[in-house]
């Protein structure tokens, strides 16, 4: 039965429904501080310090060694607002809920909803280094899987939950590659029924797809570079040099250094697995044939309670990087929950206007405003998110290249 006329209250609510509902990666990353900017009015640029597990060595014999704090701490800043615009009849308003938000709603929702995801998933990719995969081919086997899986056990990750969020290419692959593979029969109906990995699949929660998976362009490789200086504790730049070329390196780009090898995060023993590193800010050289990129994660020996590297790279050692020069892969995402956050802000309602409502869930804040245009009978609204994320963890996630 229809209603005689929707409120802003229930279009508001459904909106904020039809939003979760496409979402795919927000749905499944840390949201815990959505609270801390649950305020009426929020402002672009507001920021939060998040504070990062602590590490520690462990000490042998009887003699107490008491250690400093090696605290780390990282930021969340609400910096991005989007929002669609909703133009709509009064006779649309007579329709009962489920049509309006199927006529009305859902195709502007879920671009909304597309935006949001695709902003978190380019925002991810960038700050995470653990990559696996071969640059230029599509993953369609479960070794790429528990490759990811290993780079996160190697970084002391908890088991559980872990996402595995992939684009439609690498999705049919590893579909049609794993769709017989000691899965029980109902994982197996589950996939040939709906065309994707499906839940509990290799130690994930979810195996998803989503048309939202980045791309990454690689930057323009120098001939031969190398490590210019040794490098020390706490080094967040590295000074390379090379031969010739006129290079640009590009936040996101992944490379290793020569015999520079990862250190398990609990033991602090090499992982046998040369460290991986990931450009954190873009860097364009045209004249010289030295520059300072800088990286991360930031480079500690095995000694130190933040660890990442067997030994300092040293001057001369060769750099190789992930992928061909300006090259274009997809960056799928391997990521414990708590690898990634996203946080919403509650907007200011206006005055002054026909209606304005807001509605949360799940740690989403969602506002629509409604105003009346006299002249054509119409009823335009807009319908904002006001969210910010970032990768608080970046070791507990990987990039399977495609």
């Amino acid at each position: 039965m229809g209603n005689t006329a929707l409120t802003i209250d229930m279009i508001t609510r459904k909106s904020l429904e039809i939003l979760e509902n496409e979402s795919v990666v927000v749905r499944n990353v840390n949201r815990e501080y959505d609270d801390s900017f649950a305020v009426t009015g929020a402002k672009i640029g507001s920021t939060l310090r998040i504070r990062k597990p602590d590490r520690v060595l462990v000490t042998d014999g009887a003699a107490l060694s008491v250690q400093d704090e090696t605290q780390q701490y990282t930021t969340l800043t609400v910096s991005s607002q989007k929002h669609v615009g909703v133009n709509f009849t009064t006779a649309e308003m007579a329709l009962n809920i489920d049509d309006f938000a199927e006529r009305i709603l859902k195709p502007r929702i879920s671009q909304l909803a597309t935006s949001i995801d695709n902003d978190v998933c380019k925002r991810a990719y960038k700050q995470i280094w653990n990559s696996v995969g071969t640059p230029g081919t599509t993953p369609a086997t479960s070794l790429v899987l528990l490759q990811a899986q290993q780079k996160l056990n190697e970084n002391a990750s908890p088991m559980s939950p872990r996402y595995c969020t992939v684009n439609p290419a690498a999705n049919a692959q590893l579909v049609e590659g794993m769709k017989g593979f000691f899965n029980p029969t109902g994982t197996i109906s589950s996939q040939f029924k709906s065309g994707l990995m499906g839940s509990g699949v290799l130690g994930f929660e979810e195996v998803n797809m989503s048309q939202n998976i980045a791309s990454h362009t690689r930057g323009t490789t120098p001939t031969a570079p190398i490590v210019a200086t040794t490098s020390v504790n706490g080094a967040t730049t590295l000074a390379i040099s090379f031969t010739s070329g006129s290079p640009t390196f590009k936040e996101g780009d992944v490379f290793t250094i020569a015999n520079v090898y990862a250190v398990n995060a609990q033991t602090r023993e090499s992982t046998g697995s040369l460290q991986q590193f990931v450009v954190t800010a873009d860097l364009d050289i045209s004249s010289t044939t030295t520059g300072t990129l800088a990286i991360s994660p930031a480079i500690y020996m095995s000694d130190q309670a933040l660890a990442t590297v067997n030994r300092f790279p040293t001057a001369s050692d060769v750099i190789t990087f992930l992928g061909a020069t300006s090259g274009v892969y997809p960056q799928n995402l391997v990521y414990h929950k708590n690898a990634i956050t996203f946080a919403t802000a509650d907007l200011l309602l206006p005055q002054g206007v026909d209606m304005a409502s807001r509605a949360v869930h799940n740690g989403i804040s969602l506002r629509i405003v409604r105003q009346y245009d006299i002249n054509n009978d119409r009823m335009p609204c807009r319908i904002d998110v006001l969210y910010g994320s970032s990768v608080i963890r970046p070791e507990l996630g990987a990039r399977i290249w495609g």
